[in-house]
């Protein structure tokens, strides 16, 4: 039987515990670069499943491995290198750490260590992780500003009150984000399906002001409609949950559902946001590589974080 070819080896990749083969950085009061990338495998999961995507985070920094020593070539989705001349590179911190028992000393390190990058004028990256790890996040940008938008890319709305016993877990991301008085607007993107939403969920979120645009949606208008919403000069968090992409190209999450976002949708709203005003944080999250298929969906997520950087490197140049 042959043997697979190694990919790694054939771009003459190098081996590499961080992602990309960026430096590691421990030093967060220190930290200087455009983003950075920061590990997350758990902030509060439901104990039905548990830390369901703990895995997350190193099987991103594996998928990138072959092209670590290629960086500098160009890269035809922002035409050119990832870190142009004249601009910073990201960095790598490494995992946050975690514990499967206590939740909300999770929440509060997340929370910590974002306030610790975003007031070095860094954009933070969170990889996850479940999709819980967005709240403490978003919590976190209220240290520096009180005017906010999120944008949401996800197959759900996530604007439970309460589910399992769990307030703060992934079904009420947005609902808990829309409780923070640093968040003036929400725009929803990629909803499809039957999702985990209730008919009053999706009404109480439409009362708040959240502007939806469900899969079928960008699929037929297009993303410019969306980044209509985005104010010039303002500041956006972006959250993205893998599963808002379709599952033939990102089949390592837990809520696959048929119809999703395309690659280039995805990375066309990263664009448009940047483009347009200031991207904050982000983050991109429910990665379970155990469901993977042949490396698919790590090798979509590592190239889009990888592009993100570059992305957040050209934003204020």
């Amino acid at each position: 039987m042959n043997k697979k070819p190694d990919l790694a080896a054939l771009f003459g990749a190098n081996t590499s515990e961080t992602f990309l083969g960026l430096p590691l950085c421990k030093d967060l009061e220190k930290i200087d670069a455009s983003s950075a990338f920061i590990g997350v495998p758990c902030a509060t999961p439901y104990k039905a499943v548990g830390p369901y995507a703990k895995n997350g985070p190193s099987s991103i920094r594996n998928a990138v491995a072959s092209i670590n020593a290629n960086i500098d070539r160009h890269n035809f989705d922002i035409d050119g290198p990832i870190f142009p001349k004249g601009t910073k590179r990201a960095v790598d911190c490494g995992d946050i750490p975690w514990d499967k028992n206590n939740f909300e000393k999770n929440r509060l390190i997340i929370k910590n260590t974002v306030s610790k990058i975003i007031k070095n004028g860094v954009v933070p990256i969170l990889v996850g992780g479940d999709d819980s790890v967005p709240i403490p996040m978003i919590e976190a940008m209220g240290s520096v500003g009180d005017n906010f938008t999120i944008l949401q890319i996800d197959a759900h709305i996530d604007w439970r009150e309460i589910h399992m016993n769990e307030r703060y877990g992934l079904s009420s991301t947005m609902r808990r984000a829309s409780e923070m008085k640093h968040i003036k607007k929400i725009i929803q993107v990629g909803a499809r399906g039957i999702g985990s939403g209730h008919p009053n969920d999706y009404r109480d979120a439409l009362d708040w002001g959240v502007k939806f645009y469900t899969a079928e949606k960008v699929h037929a208008m297009g993303t410019d409609k969306v980044i209509e919403n985005i104010e010039s000069g303002s500041y956006v968090i972006v959250c993205i949950d893998i599963d808002s992409m379709d599952p033939s190209i990102a089949p390592n999450v837990i809520g696959r559902s048929p119809g999703g976002l395309t690659y280039f949708q995805v990375l066309s709203l990263i664009k448009g946001v940047a483009k347009k005003a200031n991207i904050t944080a982000i983050d991109f999250v429910e990665i379970m590589p155990e469901v993977d298929v042949d490396g698919i969906g790590g090798l979509t997520v590592s190239r889009l974080v990888a592009t993100t950087m570059g992305i957040l490197a050209r934003q204020n140049i």
